[in-house]
């Protein structure tokens, strides 16, 4: 941070911080297959320099079919009782000086100076955990308004878009399977974040996330009241946020209206892509659509894939009638408007028009199109109705949110990395651990069971015993391989089982995100014992306020791994290189 002032903008701020990383970086000591990477930490406070080594040659050796791997799909995302076999084994490939390398048929399997042993013990009830990886990206030092407002107004709001896009999707996956096979990777993604968002908010509720927030301020503001340094630097700190929050709340929801029904509407992600082409034009001439049109064709022709104009139709009337009827009449595109008015304010109407006066939901006609030359297609696109009203939304959300939004996430920023220092300066006898930014990191927990609401207490294992219970024949979600029938049928789970029963999955008050799926869990003796994958649906909320009584972090037993790679794929020799203990040992 050498050469940043407190007067400074926050664009100057970060322009003098990128230099000095980048001398840093060029300045610091490596070898040449390493790299380095400087990352903030209590949000820009603090700055850390890591030196890594990639390995490039990565190789799949095995994974489970999806009716183990992902078993239970939808319905048990983000669940406890979970009994998923969610794993997936690589091997790393290195030169002959066992150093990264570029892929070569020569490289040789990796030799690391430690690896874990695999206890074959499983976890007890309050039996230590630990887990390390690679979470993406927490927020728990937030003030209350910024929990308050995510709570009411952010996530209620994705979720009402999520909740009719789902609805229209599903009931056309019901009617037609060639529909169900297209639409259920793009169902899951949309349901993913949609049920995430429901136990966020249900969990902040729940634990009075809000509540605890306004009493740990309260405690702050009175040592800061009572303290003349701090009262000076950090006395109105709490209000000033309060008040740049209630600022913006009506664009954060603009905002989110804009970005989620806009997205979900495939014909507008259609038209996005040949707006950047116009774009790409418009400002490089035919380098610049020579560059872009490779990335627009092969991006069109993924989405068409898997396009239905049938469904993407029924999506643009549902979600249009949101954009206009549920935000400030100031964030709606004028030309939709207009649009409306001929189509007799009838959003039916609306669809149908659109649609029928577009071929852009053509795949054949759109692909057609971009083999016309440059200055050619380029006419036929800005003559396009739908790429212009498309460009009218932008330019509504660019105007009217986007710009005014900028400015108040940036002065949020400047006062957010204040009050963080604030609290590590005020609460000096709290240990505080920073905000997850996709490196390294430990979290460690206890083994144990939860009770989610009145009269419902969860335990904290489950087994194959569980997988059958939900075992639905050729079902898209809980169909059961026959090979894995057969050995539950005739008890034959090797070295693996425990006490004539089959382990699967675990739970443990490990604090985990996005980016720890994948992570080992240890025992408290550094020995493997699962591989993390989820979270329960109650605890979603841990990325804002972790809370032990309800955070559970779900992860399938590493005998469950074992189980699936021995007995049911038969590959035994994996086993064999693979140091198993039992029992647990240091």
């Amino acid at each position: 941070m050498e050469g940043v002032t407190a007067g400074m903008k926050e664009s100057e701020r970060q322009s003098t911080i990128d230099k000095n990383i980048a001398a840093l970086r060029s300045a610091s000591t490596r070898e040449s297959y390493q790299n380095n990477f400087v990352r903030p930490f209590f949000e820009g406070n603090q700055y850390f320099l890591f030196t890594t080594e990639t390995y490039n040659d990565v190789r799949l050796v095995g994974a489970p079919p999806s009716a183990i791997g992902n078993f239970g799909k939808d319905t048990d995302n983000w669940v406890w009782p979970r009994h998923t076999g969610d794993f997936s084994m690589f091997r790393i490939y290195a030169g002959k000086d066992n150093k990264p390398a570029n892929y070569s048929a020569d490289n040789i399997p990796y030799t690391p100076k430690r690896s874990l042993a695999i206890s074959l013990d499983g976890v007890a009830e309050n039996d230590f955990t630990m887990v390390f990886g690679f979470p993406g990206r927490t927020t728990q030092y937030l003030p209350s308004p910024a929990v308050e407002q995510i709570m009411m107004v952010n996530d209620p709001a994705k979720i009402a878009i999520r909740d009719k896009a789902l609805m229209v999707i599903d009931g056309y996956m019901r009617k037609d399977e060639s529909i169900k096979i297209q639409y259920a990777s793009k169902y899951a993604g949309i349901q993913n974040s949609h049920k995430k968002w429901q136990g966020e908010v249900l969990g902040l509720t729940s634990t009075n996330a809000v509540g605890k927030k306004k009493t740990y301020e309260a405690e702050f503001q009175k040592r800061v009241n009572a303290n003349p340094t701090w009262k000076n630097s950090y006395g109105t700190l709490l209000s000033d946020l309060e008040v740049l929050y209630a600022e913006l709340k009506p664009y954060g929801y603009a905002r989110d209206y804009y970005t989620e029904i806009v997205s979900k509407i495939e014909l507008f992600t259609i038209a996005a892509q040949l707006n950047a082409l116009i774009t790409a034009y418009e400002k490089d001439g035919d380098r610049g659509f020579n560059q872009r049109l490779p990335i627009t064709k092969n991006a069109l022709s993924n989405l068409y894939a898997e396009y239905s104009p049938v469904v993407d139709q029924k999506l643009f009337e549902v979600l249009v009638e949101m954009y206009v009827k549920d935000q400030e009449d100031k964030y709606v595109s004028p030309a939709l408007k207009e649009w409306m008015r001929r189509s007799e304010n009838s959003y039916s109407q609306l669809a149908i028009r659109t649609y029928a006066a577009t071929t852009l939901d053509d795949s054949k006609e759109t692909m057609k199109l971009l083999d016309k030359p440059a200055a050619e297609l380029i006419t036929a696109l800005k003559n396009q109705e739908l790429i212009r009203l498309y460009q009218d939304f932008l330019i509504t959300y660019q105007t009217q949110v986007q710009s005014k939004l900028g400015e108040l996430t940036s002065n949020i920023n400047k006062l957010q990395r204040t009050y963080m220092q604030a609290q590590m300066d005020v609460f000096k006898e709290k240990k505080f651990y920073p905000d997850a930014n996709s490196t390294l990191r430990v979290t460690y927990g206890n083994v144990q069971g939860y009770q989610p609401r009145d009269a419902v207490k969860y335990d904290f294992y489950t087994y194959l015993d569980g997988v059958m219970d939900k075992y639905k024949p050729g079902d898209y979600e809980f169909d059961v391989p026959e090979k894995i029938r057969e050995l539950y049928k005739n008890k034959d789970y090797g070295q693996y089982g425990d006490k004539g029963k089959m382990p699967v999955c675990f739970i443990a008050k490990n604090h985990t995100t996005g980016g720890n799926s994948g992570s080992p869990a240890l025992d408290a003796y550094g020995n493997l014992v699962g591989l993390n994958f989820d979270r329960a649906w109650e605890g979603t909320m841990s990325d804002i306020n972790y809370d032990p009584s309800i955070c559970r972090n779900i992860m399938v037993d590493i005998r469950y791994v074992l189980f699936v790679v021995d007995k049911y794929a038969g590959a035994g020799h994996l086993i064999k290189e693979m140091k198993l203990v039992h029992p647990k040992k240091k």
